[in-house]
């Protein structure tokens, strides 16, 4: 009985399944712990992987002193191009390979990539080095049973998406190494997400007088004057909420002071504290308007206190994301072969992160995110102990990939 084409696909993915899950683990088991962002190893032994595939990467080393005034230690991005013939589209795929630290907490050797269950769990094993399997296996899929005449596809593997992406997919697009017409970046396998948050992160510095503790009002204590300044941020973050956004799975705007920092002794009226906040900004807002309104807030709350006075430093914009007219090929295609694979619609929708695609779509290229990995961030446990990834949900994104690029490329 002959099958589809579209089986067929489905068919090498399953008989190259094991090969897809040592390769992830391959992957996992080599730390991109960023910071501090030491991440060409990384890149070196996933293009030394590939190349038993026949997949030759180019590797393009960001200068180390780039690297270094980004706060980070080394980067090389990949492109591994697979031309197909003249005419049709580029298609570019883009996985991120760094990853915050692991943290405490954990059951499993976080970079052991052991699998129970069903599950391999490890830091990056689903954001998004499960990607790197997803997408690289699709393409090996797609060239052994489609075999396109026309179009390319590229994967690109780039290393600094927890900084912003500036030195990984914006600095391949901003040197000109690569101009795709459509892009797919890595996500997960129950939704394709057209829409993300913008971040605004920034260094508040709260300075203020050092003293000894027993005469205290021989200085200006920063600490009670970072007090002020949180007590009118998190007023703000309340009225956010009133303000909400007209994206499907976008809510509203939030603020997090994710780090503080200050004093040094317990008997030393502190002379500095230093908070570090994350503004998350919903599409239908401006950026420089959000910025101008914190550096406000912040100001008139520092005005209170007596004798302080506060740095303010930006250390992030990335702005949100907007789908362009252009991506409808890429949904409709993930849109139809997601709900034949997994068994259940799979909506097109924002989502509250923000992430490294804005960057292409900045630059004209329609991209949407999807990949593998389960319905919501906090069952992958991404950014916590514990990260995991359902191997079924590997599989079955590889699938929908390879039939999506063969529909793009047909």
């Amino acid at each position: 009985m002959s099958s589809t084409p579209y089986e067929q696909l489905d068919a090498w993915i399953d008989q190259h399944f094991d090969e897809e899950v040592r390769f992830l683990q391959a992957l996992v088991r080599v730390p991109t712990d960023t910071p501090p962002g030491n991440n060409a190893p990384h890149a070196e032994r996933t293009a030394e992987l590939i190349r038993d595939f026949g997949f030759e990467a180019e590797k393009h080393p960001v200068p180390a002193q780039e690297v270094k005034d980004y706060g980070m230690e080394s980067i090389t991005n990949l492109i591994v191009r697979r031309p197909y013939g003249d005419g049709g589209r580029t298609i570019a795929l883009n996985a991120h390979g760094d990853v915050v630290p692991p943290g405490e907490g954990w059951s499993k050797a976080p970079y052991g990539a052991e699998i129970e269950n069903g599950q391999l769990y490890g830091r990056a094993a689903a954001v998004s080095k499960s990607d790197f399997a997803s997408f690289t296996f699709a393409v090996r899929a797609l060239e052994a049973v489609a075999r396109p005449a026309k179009g390319a596809v590229e994967l690109h593997f780039t290393y600094d998406e927890e900084f912003g992406g500036e030195l990984g997919p914006g600095w391949l697009l901003k040197n000109g190494l690569t101009k795709p017409d459509l892009m797919i970046a890595a996500g997960f396998s129950y939704e394709v997400v057209t829409a993300h948050n913008g971040c605004l992160q920034m260094e508040v510095t709260v300075h203020g007088k050092m003293a000894h503790a027993a005469v205290p009002d021989t200085g200006v204590d920063a600490l009670q004057g970072a007090v002020k300044i949180l007590g009118a941020l998190y007023a703000q973050n309340t009225l956010y909420k009133q303000v909400t956004s007209k994206v499907a799975g976008i809510k509203h705007p939030y603020l997090n002071v994710g780090r503080i920092e200050g004093g040094t002794n317990t008997n030393v009226v502190p002379g500095k504290v230093v908070l570090k906040l994350d503004r998350r900004m919903i599409p239908e807002e401006n950026p420089a308007e959000v910025e101008a309104d914190i550096r406000r807030v912040i100001a008139e709350a520092a005005a209170t206190c007596p004798g302080i006075t506060v740095e303010i430093k930006r250390l992030l914009l990335a702005n949100s994301m907007k789908p362009l007219p252009g991506n409808a090929p890429l949904v409709t295609a993930l849109q139809k072969h997601g709900e034949a694979l997994f068994g259940q619609p799979v909506p097109a929708m924002g989502t509250p992160l923000y992430t490294d695609v804005r960057l292409y779509v900045e630059r004209g290229i329609p991209g949407v995110i999807y990949g593998a990995g389960p319905r919501t961030v906090l069952e992958s446990h991404a950014k916590r102990a514990d990260e995991r990834l359902d191997l079924e949900d590997l599989r079955r994104a590889t699938k929908v990939v390879a039939r999506s690029l063969a529909d793009l490329l047909a």
